[in-house]
């Protein structure tokens, strides 16, 4: 594996005002991201992209160097996460390193930490196109989630016999902690089109991911409380 490990942190924030540097327990959100890449990888291949002066400077105070601030096109709130990974692939291939693998850490999941990484990292072969972080979902659409038919009358939206809840097959959702992707299936498409996908099992504290102030407290609370090893 020659992996670049990218941390995209946008400015603009609209839940949480500088939410990529609020401080969460004496420490700016984006260290806990930061700090755990550090565990595994060298600064050189760690790329925090930002459009943000105020989180370049943050991050740089933490001893790791911000290679570029993201280009206009990349700091719109209609910028992808696609598009942004391309964009760090092909700076770095500038400087004479191809990754073949991008690991992906978004800011907003402190409560991910190495084992987690290492972990997912085992899991990850050449051969498929990403390994995802996920968490049984509590919103099982073979039994909780509804859309409005043509009608206006409330539909299943995913069908099934089954009438015990238990007996249900097991649904995951996306936590936002890890993506590890292969970059040769990267450059053909999007990662919402990939179907070779290998899931990495969390559990739902762990997977805290801060998109509200009410996320951020109960993160804050969990750390404070030490209910997170």
């Amino acid at each position: 594996m020659k992996p670049l490990v990218l941390i995209p942190a946008r400015g603009g924030s609209k839940g949480i005002f500088k939410k990529n540097i609020k401080f969460l327990c004496g420490k700016p959100l984006i260290q806990y991201t930061v700090d755990v890449a550090r565990e595994m990888f060298p600064d050189d291949i760690i790329c925090v992209s930002t459009d943000d002066v105020k989180i370049k400077n943050t991050v740089e105070s933490l001893g790791l160097k911000v290679p570029f601030l993201r280009p206009n096109e990349l700091a719109t709130d209609h910028a992808g996460t696609y598009e942004v990974m391309l964009h760090a692939i092909d700076y770095y291939k500038k400087q004479d390193y191809v990754p073949d693998t991008i690991i992906l850490l978004q800011p907003t999941s402190p409560l991910r930490n190495v084992k987690h990484l290492k972990e997912a990292i085992n899991l990850f072969t050449s051969n498929i196109d990403m390994v995802v972080s996920v968490k049984e979902t509590k919103s099982n659409p073979y039994y909780v989630l509804f859309e409005e038919n043509k009608n206006g009358f409330l539909e299943k939206s995913k069908f099934t016999n089954i009438t015990r809840r238990q007996d249900l097959p097991k649904v995951w959702e996306l936590n936002g902690a890890i993506y590890i992707i292969n970059v040769e299936s990267l450059k053909k498409k999007s990662p919402i089109e990939f179907t070779k996908i290998k899931k990495f099992v969390m559990d739902e504290k762990h997977s805290i991911d801060i998109d509200t102030i009410m996320d951020f407290e109960f993160c804050e609370y969990l750390l404070k409380s030490r209910k997170i090893e």
